[in-house]
């Protein structure tokens, strides 16, 4: 299981935490309310959630393929 560079505070969000921080930063980026200079960080972000909230899925796969 890679947790490749993921910042721990995205490592400690559950999927629910993980799925409402990716919905804000899209709508952020979906609306025109925002720091261009901020799009580079958010993108990362959003990014690395999405990696988070794949690893997750993986994690209960796992159990459920297991069990």
């Amino acid at each position: 299981m890679k947790f490749e560079n993921i910042p721990a505070d995205i490592k400690s969000k559950s999927l629910k935490e993980a799925r409402e921080e990716i919905n804000e930063i899209i709508t952020k980026l979906e609306g025109q309310n925002f720091e261009l200079n901020n799009v580079e960080d958010m993108y990362k972000r959003l990014i690395n959630l999405n990696k988070h909230v794949e690893n997750l899925f993986k994690i209960k796969s796992k159990k459920l393929s297991n069990s």
